[in-house]
């Protein structure tokens, strides 16, 4: 669906947001309670809503909700209503298909096979087209989720597997996956050929995790044993994991910007602690952009590892000059034109004691449409800065993502309109300057990006993007398909 659909007007228009993230565990008594913590960690990955799936043997049960993990399943009475030794778990922010409750995931289904739930986190980029085919061969959809494209291909499969049925459907998708999946039998994950997005294995006292980061196994004492491969399908029994290579191999493209902003600072990505990559890439910007200045402030939280990492590099003094209030929640879903000018208010408000008379370096992950950041440097400046010049942790956001991640439309994208100077201009800020593609390549651990075979999905910057957009030439007929519904 098209990135403008089904946004809250209370949610911060001017930061990326990860699509969802997925937990699973099979052969755990307390499974449920479990893929909670998992959740509770993940939360970061979506807010808008969070379901989880359980068996025990017998059925299979089902709890989905609209909003936060711990306002819906901190009631042990919700947790004790899905029983079993297994579960998988879903936190969502919606790219595709709007924030109602037939929407949350994990989708279920009962096959020819049996049960089957499944669990998402990213985007297809043919999912309309297929949709399309689907519905005039007869299927019925009940969801505007792109996952449910997989669950009808998986139904209309011959095979006789369900692990067969699955690599067939995911065979027919292009775009980017790392796919949960569980039976009465199985506990599998996949990921897309390029891999995109992340998951990963775990072991908790014998019983195998899935997750889409480590830090969701930290909260439960898990091990960590390894990064599901790209275009692998993981598949957990009673009798212990086995893995396949079903998928054509291609050279791997895992999103760069996990490490920029998406994933938590204390999770493992491919073997690199994201704090660790996020300070160096702090120290590359200083190196590359450094300013005249007396203090180096993050604008909280994402910015501050890269901040202390720029200000190590700079040897200038690290200050929380912006303090961020994390209580805000969702109180003005529906604000007024008041209440929303004093939004950034709401979330973070200048230091005074560590800003007045300074020249302040102010370190960000990102600009996408730059209204927040306008704000929040005005803000910098009425507490009394002398100068604030902004240093951006990664290159200028120009292109809209398809791969699980919310993204403006391109033209509401500030970099991809505007020069570096234009942009200096409307933020207001003495000086602006980004951190380049080689610098963050140079940071996740490479000399530099290779143009003809890069290394990573850096779509949002380069515009080079590693599948087919089939479904962008279909945006009217997205909306409209959106639309049906909106008033469900």
């Amino acid at each position: 669906m098209s990135h403008a659909a089904w946004r809250h007007p209370g949610l911060d228009p001017d930061k990326l947001r990860e699509e969802c993230g997925v937990f699973g565990i099979l052969g755990h008594e307390d499974a449920s309670a479990l893929t909670v913590l998992g959740l509770h960690a993940l939360q970061h990955r979506g807010q808008e809503a969070a379901g989880i799936v359980s068996y025990d043997g017998r059925h299979f049960y089902s709890h989905r909700a609209l909003g936060l993990v711990g306002d819906q399943f901190s009631n042990n009475k919700v947790i004790g209503s899905l029983p079993g030794h297994g579960a998988i778990g879903h936190v969502r922010y919606s790219t595709q298909g709007a924030p109602l409750l037939r929407n949350v995931q994990p989708l279920f289904g009962d096959f020819v096979f049996g049960g089957l739930a499944i669990g998402h986190n990213g985007n297809l980029t043919n999912a309309v087209a297929l949709r399309r085919e689907l519905v005039e061969e007869g299927c019925l959809f009940q969801s505007t989720s792109d996952t449910e494209v997989i669950i009808h291909l998986i139904a209309r499969s011959r095979l006789p597997t369900v692990v067969e049925r699955v690599v067939e459907a995911l065979g027919r998708v292009e775009g980017a996956y790392a796919l949960i999946g569980m039976t009465a039998d199985i506990l599998f994950g996949v990921r897309d050929p390029l891999g995109v997005r992340p998951l990963v294995l775990g072991d908790l006292d014998g019983a195998p995790v899935l997750a889409s980061e480590t830090c969701a196994l930290d909260i439960m004492g898990a091990r960590f044993i390894r990064d599901v491969e790209p275009g692998e399908i993981v598949i957990a029994t009673a009798d212990g994991i086995t893995s396949l290579q079903p998928f054509v191999s291609s050279h791997p493209r895992f999103c760069i910007f996990e490490y920029v902003y998406f994933a938590r600072p204390d999770s493992i990505v491919d073997a690199n602690s994201v704090y660790e990559v996020r300070k160096r890439i702090g120290a590359e910007l200083a190196k590359e952009s450094s300013a005249p200045a007396d203090v180096v402030i993050p604008v909280p939280d994402s910015g501050v590892p890269a901040a202390i990492g720029y200000a190590q590099a700079a040897r200038l003094p690290f200050e929380l000059g912006l303090i961020r209030n994390h209580y805000v929640g969702r109180t003005f879903i529906e604000p007024s034109d008041q209440i929303r000018h004093l939004g950034v208010k709401l979330k973070h408000n200048a230091n005074r004691a560590t800003v007045a008379g300074k020249r302040v370096v102010l370190v960000d992950d990102s600009i996408v449409r730059g209204t927040t950041s306008t704000k929040i440097v005005a803000m910098i400046r009425q507490a009394g800065a002398t100068e604030v010049h902004m240093r951006i942790a990664s290159p200028p956001t120009t292109h809209s993502c398809y791969y699980g991640v919310d993204t403006p439309e391109r033209s509401k994208l500030l970099a991809a309109n505007n020069d570096i100077a234009a942009m200096a201009e409307i933020i207001g800020v003495d000086s602006l300057a980004f951190l380049s593609l080689d610098g963050l390549y140079r940071a996740v651990g490479d000399q530099r990006r290779d143009p003809a075979t890069p290394q990573y999905c850096d779509a949002c910057f380069s515009g080079d993007y590693p599948t087919r957009l089939e479904d962008v030439g279909l945006g009217q007929e997205a909306d409209q398909l959106s639309l049906m519904l909106e008033d469900a």
